[in-house]
């Protein structure tokens, strides 16, 4: 009976320890974790099991480890808000799986993303054939963004970041077939630096800038 009891309080303990410690680390839906956020919430759910199961441990030897992984977690979304590169490496960016209506296999080979999973997820957003998607992304938790095309098939231009956090996105450059000195010359004449610029993204051959002094 005892045992029982001990197993009861240490669950409903640690309920409401993680909803307090999910709370401060102000987590997002399921289906928005990132890798980070996926692998900390593993972590924490094998270390309550354990807990759990072992009621003749301490429970100082599950709340300072989990205790450890949420700052952990909050110091790393810190450092990702800050660093782009850091994001990126460890958070991944989105991928572009169709643009103008064609299907990039390459992109999705490299992404390993099948062709079954395409489909999934145009059913999912009641899309039945591929030519109705001008734009796919596939976002870094997974998910695919899809954009349609506008009525009678209009072309339609989605914004391409430029700059993100001070830094040049080369991949953008690339797709739109123009180059560093390129951006430099057009943000001159804006008297402008690339270190000074927040967010400056592309569409219909214009770009829109957000200055670190806006924000």
């Amino acid at each position: 009976m005892e045992s029982i009891l001990s197993v009861v309080f240490r669950t409903v303990f640690f309920y409401f320890f993680i909803v307090m410690l999910y709370r401060i680390m102000g987590k997002r839906e399921i289906g928005q974790l990132g890798i980070i956020d996926l692998i900390v919430s593993i972590l924490m759910a094998e270390l309550v099991a354990i807990s759990i199961e072992n009621t003749e441990n301490s429970l100082w030897q599950t709340i300072i480890p989990l205790s450890v992984l949420g700052l952990l977690e909050i110091v790393l979304a810190f450092v990702g808000i800050k660093s782009r590169t850091f994001r990126t490496i460890f958070g991944g960016k989105p991928s572009l799986i169709i643009c103008n209506g064609k299907v990039n296999y390459k992109e999705m080979i490299k992404q390993r993303y099948s062709m079954d999973d395409l489909l999934l997820s145009m059913r999912q957003k009641s899309i039945h054939d591929l030519k109705e998607i001008e734009y796919a992304f596939l976002e870094p938790n997974g998910k695919l963004s899809i954009f349609p095309y506008r009525p009678f098939r209009l072309a339609s231009s989605y914004p391409m970041p430029l700059i993100l956090d001070g830094e040049i996105n080369k991949k953008t450059l690339d797709f739109i077939k123009k180059d560093k000195i390129w951006l430099k010359e057009e943000l001159s004449k804006k008297n402008l630096e690339v270190k000074n610029i927040f967010y400056a993204f592309y569409k219909n051959k214009k770009i829109y800038i957000i200055k670190k002094s806006e924000i």
